[in-house]
């Protein structure tokens, strides 16, 4: 094969590696990639809770009109008495 990669050139690589890094350290290296896929994956598969749908309904809010008006809205409304 010209252009692919034999299997005796990934067996090289593969001990070169094992080689500066040690297998102790590739170990954790593949353990914390793992976890993160894992929690990627749960996370995209949960369904967004309460606090996330009211935080994207006042962001979409928030992103129309001026300062002035959102502003407005915060504050309580005054009253004379």
């Amino acid at each position: 094969m010209l252009g692919g990669i034999s299997l005796w050139q990934l067996a090289i690589l593969l001990v070169i590696v094992v080689l500066l890094f040690g297998t102790k350290k590739l170990r954790n290296i593949g353990g914390d990639l793992g976890g993160a896929v894992k929690g990627f994956k749960k996370a995209m598969n949960e369904e967004p809770k309460e606090e996330d749908k009211k935080i994207e309904a006042d962001a979409d809010f928030s992103d129309t009109g001026s300062a002035e008006a959102k502003e407005q809205t915060k504050e309580e409304p005054k009253t004379d008495k």
